[in-house]
């Protein structure tokens, strides 16, 4: 009986002493930014724009505020669709330019 009680002792030290792991957990990381989103924000009061693509969450579009308040915005949104539609374009263009100048 002894014998059991000194070696479970021992493998308790054993496990209690063992190194931890600084790594966030995986749930703190593959976590979706935005979990609700709005539909009426003023394109006025917006100050930036971020676009984020995390696996396994749906493209994401962050709003900074001329508050410094950061919003979600539905990307769905008409003015939006119609503001990405416009930067692929331009991307489009200039690519195209590059190729003919090279």
């Amino acid at each position: 009986m002894d014998v059991k009680l000194l070696a479970l002792m021992a493998l308790m030290a054993v496990a209690t002493h063992v190194p931890t792991s600084n790594a966030k957990p995986i749930s703190l990381v593959e976590r979706c930014w935005c979990r609700s989103t709005l539909n009426t924000v003023p394109q006025r009061s917006i100050k930036e724009l971020k676009f984020l693509h995390t696996p396994n969450c749906p493209f994401q579009v962050i709003a900074k505020l001329k508050n410094n308040r950061e919003v979600c915005i539905n990307p769905e949104t008409k003015w939006l669709q119609q503001y990405l539609k416009n930067a692929i374009n331009k991307v489009k263009k200039s690519r195209r330019r590059k190729n003919k100048i090279n």
